[in-house]
């Protein structure tokens, strides 16, 4: 659960406020609730339902009842958090998992790619995807990508793999393709 705590700075004694999250054994989804329900955002140009209809990708209930996580991939059905911070890029983040590294997706790895790979080629597609759109939620798909990369191993941990930027490219391309909105032809 999140909470705002209150912190003191001993050089400048100024205080400054920042989030912390701990765990409450109560606590609940937004899903275990009543009220009216949220009403999607939309993107002009961009139809996520269009999207996912073409990638034949379902999305189902968020039923995960740990608050910090953003959304989930299980195959082809994925799951966005009602609450989402960046339910856009989060959106991509899961797309991009379904796409990149199920076993029934395009560009299924084995096994044997690592975690922080796998979040690395998802994030960066769900930063191309913000990016093109014009969407907020980039500066933060950096930090998350550099955070990964860091824990990558290997010689070269902090480079994107030329084969994972291949896959990351043609997945962003996919996905706002599959979602774009057909226009009609111009009349003369």
């Amino acid at each position: 659960m999140p909470i705002t705590c209150k912190r003191r700075d001993e050089e400048s004694d100024e205080e400054h406020t920042f989030t912390s999250f701990v765990y409450k054994a109560r606590w609940f989804v937004l899903a275990q609730t009543d009220g009216q329900e949220l009403d999607p955002i939309t993107i002009p140009e961009w139809d996520a339902e269009r999207a996912m209809k073409a990638l034949s990708i379902e999305r189902v209930p968020f039923d995960h009842t740990d608050g910090n996580v953003q959304g989930f991939s299980r195959g082809r059905r994925i799951a966005i958090n009602l609450l989402a911070q960046l339910p856009f890029k989060t959106l991509f983040h899961e797309l991009a998992h379904s796409i990149l590294h199920s076993h029934e997706g395009d560009f299924a790895d084995d096994e044997t790619t690592p975690r922080s790979l796998r979040e690395v080629e998802a994030e960066s597609v769900a930063l191309l995807c913000c990016e093109s759109l014009g969407l907020e939620g980039a500066d933060y798909a950096r930090g998350y990508i550099q955070h990964w990369l860091s824990r990558g191993s290997g010689s070269n941990a902090e480079a994107i793999p030329e084969k994972s930027a291949q896959k990351i490219f043609r997945a962003a391309d996919q996905i706002i393709r599959a979602g774009r909105l057909e226009l009609a032809p111009a009349t003369a």
